[in-house]
């Protein structure tokens, strides 16, 4: 009886090259993933030295920018929002903030973050002259820079939440911008995953603007420099 002599299987080219294809695709994408959360990692030790999480820890500031979000979601209110001007007002009360610039998007006339902010904090009884508003704070970046470049403010206090912290703080010390951040609490029924998954790729978006695409802010415009206030408290 003859041996059956048996031949290996030869591969076709297009499963080996579609192959070598996938197995590259996996390696960039896990490389991509690395690089991002290396990004978010460098980001969070880079600034923590830089936040307060205690308003009673505050020191006192000729200015604190409150960055802008919606102040509702849908009919409900936004406790990222409320957080933050709460944090203001209690800093104003305190006697720990001599003036406020608030910062945000005015994308049409019934949006408008700044002015929502400024009329919360009226109410609250801050002075009208003691409040400047940023209507071109479209983004972080934009409201990091322009703070400095229009409003010639370059020791001042950012108030927002704390994974929002970190990235302004990056932001501002790429800049050369002597700048602190008072951490304040998020939803406290909000696990906060999609939050902080989307602040992972905003981080690298950021790391993308700065050293890669050298972005500035959308508007710069006249010098609008901040008189600071004196509280009569």
């Amino acid at each position: 009886m003859e041996a059956m002599i048996l031949t290996p299987k030869i591969k076709h080219p297009l499963i080996k090259w579609f192959t070598r294809s996938l197995i590259a695709l996996l390696f960039l994408f896990l490389l991509c993933l690395l690089v991002i959360l290396c990004i978010d990692r460098i980001i969070s030790w880079k600034t923590q030295d830089a936040i307060y999480h205690d308003v009673a820890n505050v020191p006192k500031y000729d200015v604190a920018m409150v960055l802008g979000t919606s102040k509702y979601i849908g009919h409900t209110l936004n406790t990222y929002y409320s957080h933050r001007i709460d944090a203001a007002i209690e800093l104003h009360q305190m006697g720990k903030v001599k003036s406020f610039l608030l910062s945000g998007d005015n994308a049409h006339r019934s949006y408008n973050e700044p002015w929502t902010m400024k009329r919360d904090l009226l109410k609250a009884g801050v002075d009208e002259s003691a409040i400047y508003l940023d209507y071109a704070g479209f983004r972080t970046l934009d409201s990091i820079i322009r703070a400095r470049e229009i409003f010639l403010a370059d020791n001042f206090l950012i108030i927002t939440q704390d994974f929002h912290c970190e990235r302004a703080l990056y932001i501002a010390q790429y800049n050369h911008i002597n700048a602190q951040c008072l951490a304040v609490p998020g939803p406290e029924n909000d696990s906060g995953f999609q939050i902080r998954l989307r602040e992972v790729f905003a981080r690298a978006k950021a790391f993308l603007d700065l050293y890669i695409l050298d972005s500035k802010p959308k508007f710069l415009g006249p010098i609008k420099p901040i008189i600071y206030f004196e509280s009569s408290r």
